[in-house]
């Protein structure tokens, strides 16, 4: 058996005998104000908050994995965008629950912060944040169904908005456990009923890699929609670093793997170095997203730093004086940490923040020990990765000569400004607006067609630096770039500070065509790379200009794709089929006129922009690596594929 399976399994053993019954369902509070409130407990009501309803269904199937009592899952789409999740876990209790004298399935599926999560016994482990999965789902659907088998017999009860409408009864005999939830979307809580295969299998696909040896079947059965995947990975988080790795070049060809365990608690750490420069940590707090990071990073980073720097040291490839810094350490570097506890600490303002103190401890003690003695036996390995260290010390330093030799150059400190920037005339951030635009003809239109009170402009040209295979000391150099950077006012990587940042709503704004696409990915490869606090914040933006300009008589309107292209001529033309109306395509942003530019493109009243968004930092980093790497096939796959999938938000 797998390392990793045996510190899952030692962690459950004491619970793998314990009777799960209707004594650990404590309830806390009734359930209100979910539906004059869903954004409190879903986060929005958006695709996002769609999605979230099967998250935490399946959450709830993953801590009976975690105690470990179920091996398997299965989420599937049916036709009209309903959700069914099956496990073969125990089954939620069913017997009568003491506090409310009602069955415990009543309980779960009705009153808010009801389980077996708050201290009853029932588990250990709980990926759930609140705990308020079940009840919130129930509120948030048309109707629901649940199926109990347990006990040898199948408990079925019914819901509709959080209401009983059929009581629990038994509806049959079984030979398994376990349990199965059935819901459809309320349409008066969602903007969108449509479910997406991909993020549900992304997300299960993650989990998958968490939990080692846990099989989980993402289906879609509806029709022309038709796919299945089925996904169990023995070697746990090892396989997540290696499918985050599958478009880089190792810098070496295992993935290292550390775990370790005290009392109640466990830490598992699986680490590849690449040849690229980017840094990708991934951590995880019982299967929780950790996505601003916590304790548990703080221990693997301190750790790492100190091992690399003593180790070094002892092969003589650091002198004594000599030291590399955590940064250094981790250029090219791809992580996943994950631990397990009995009562997460979340902190901050998403509750994405690990702050249990002793787990900086453990995963340090465990990085400084099983990490010193992997180096030991794989001095070829350690060397590589001490020689990659010091090269981004190195460059590190270029890049800060480089700053330097810039800033006296431009007179950075005195406030400057590039050439090629007409700024505005407001000063406060959250009002103001800068529009990247590539080429000085539909620059020129901007700036003749814009608000000048809060939309500035600065003028791009020509392809820039592919940043996705280069160091910060080269950005600083290039003459392309840097008058972004210049603009802008924060920063770049490590130096970045958005505080000092000038516009709050960047806009991209480049031609519909391939230069245009390819100017925007090269951009946004930038922002995700070295100014990511830019994308996290919602700042940055793709302008979405017309395709088609429409004529009939002295009335003009435009279309931003071919169907709309074809009702608005409908439309225009009316009862009357044989009216003309003279349809134009435009060629490019710098042949409008500046007040189509403005009237199209540019008037908050009527503009369309599509923010630009990252969903997790795995997903990102894989787009980013496809979209700017060697290969040409994926990337064009990518982009034909998933073009018309940016959210479209108009301003």
């Amino acid at each position: 058996m797998s390392e990793e399976l045996n510190q899952r399994n030692e962690l459950s053993t004491t619970q793998t005998n314990h009777e799960y019954g209707g004594s650990e369902i404590q309830v806390l509070e009734g359930l209100e104000a979910v539906r004059k409130r869903p954004g409190m407990y879903i986060g929005s009501t958006s695709e996002s908050g769609l999605h979230h309803l099967v998250y935490e269904i399946v959450d709830n199937s993953i801590d009976e994995a975690l105690a470990g009592h179920c091996t398997d899952i299965t989420v599937t789409i049916n036709p009209g965008n309903t959700i069914t999740v099956t496990d073969n876990g125990r089954g939620i209790p069913v017997d009568i629950q003491p506090q409310t004298g009602k069955p415990a399935l009543e309980v779960v599926f009705t009153i808010l912060h009801a389980g077996g999560k708050f201290g009853g016994g029932g588990y250990k482990v709980s990926g759930g944040l609140h705990g308020v999965g079940a009840s919130v789902v129930n509120a948030l659907s048309e109707w629901l169904e649940v199926q109990v088998h347990k006990n040898g017999e199948i408990y079925e009860m019914k819901f509709s908005r959080g209401k009983i409408t059929q009581e629990m009864k038994v509806v049959g005999k079984t030979d398994h456990t376990g349990t199965t939830v059935t819901f459809k979307p309320d349409p008066e809580m969602f903007d969108t009923l449509e479910y997406s295969y991909d993020t549900l299998h992304t997300r299960m696909r993650e989990e998958a890699f968490l939990n080692a040896g846990l099989r989980i079947q993402t289906v879609d059965l509806r029709p022309g929609m038709e796919q299945e995947d089925d996904m169990c990975y023995e070697g746990g988080i090892k396989e997540f670093v290696a499918f985050i790795n599958q478009n880089k070049e190792p810098l070496h060809p295992d993935v290292i793997y550390m775990s370790g365990a005290r009392e109640d608690s466990m830490a598992e750490i699986a680490m590849q170095y690449n040849d690229g420069y980017n840094e990708i940590m991934v951590s995880f707090a019982n299967n929780v997203h950790t996505a601003e990071g916590g304790m548990h990073e703080e221990g693997f980073k301190r750790a790492l730093t100190n091992v690399l720097n003593a180790y070094g040291k002892r092969i003589k490839v650091l002198k004594e004086e000599e030291k590399v810094s955590g940064d250094d350490c981790r250029e090219g570097l791809t992580v996943v940490i994950s631990v397990k506890l009995t009562e997460a600490q979340f902190e901050g303002q998403t509750k994405a923040k690990l702050g249990n103190s002793e787990m900086r401890t453990l995963v340090n003690n465990v990085v400084s020990e099983k990490l010193e003695i992997f180096l030991e036996e794989n001095p070829g390995v350690g060397k590589a990765i001490l020689e990659k260290a010091l090269m981004a010390s190195r460059a590190r330093e270029a890049a800060r000569k480089a700053r330097e030799s810039v800033r006296r150059k431009t007179v950075l400190e005195s406030g400057q400004m590039p050439d090629k920037l007409q700024d505005c005339n407001e000063r406060d951030p959250a009002l103001c607006e800068l529009y990247i635009v590539e080429g000085d003809s539909a620059a020129g239109s901007a700036i003749q067609g814009r608000d000048s009170r809060f939309q500035a402009i600065l003028a791009m040209w020509g392809k820039m630096l592919n940043v996705e295979k280069a160091r910060a000391d080269k950005i600083y150099g290039n003459d392309k770039l840097y008058p972004l950077v210049l603009g802008l006012g924060a920063g770049i990587g490590e130096e970045f500070n958005i505080d000092k940042l000038r516009y709050h709503k960047i806009i991209i704004m480049a031609d519909a065509d391939v230069d245009g696409a390819h100017i925007r990915t090269l951009l946004l490869t930038f922002f995700f790379r070295y100014m990511r606090p830019l994308i996290e914040r919602g700042y940055v933006y793709s302008a979405v200009p017309p395709l088609y300009k429409l004529t009939r008589g002295k009335q003009q309107r435009v279309a931003y794709s071919d169907p709309e292209r074809d009702a608005i001529s409908a439309e225009m033309r009316g009862d009357n089929s044989n009216v003309k109306v003279e349809i134009n395509r435009f060629k490019g942003l710098g042949e409008m006129d500046p007040h189509e530019l403005w009237e199209t493109t540019m008037d908050p009243e009527r503009r369309t922009l599509r923010r630009i968004t990252l969903d997790d930092a795995v997903a990102a980093d894989q787009i980013f690596t496809v979209l700017m790497g060697e290969e040409v096939e994926p990337r064009k796959d990518w982009i034909v594929k998933n073009a018309q999938y940016v959210d479209n938000l108009d301003f």
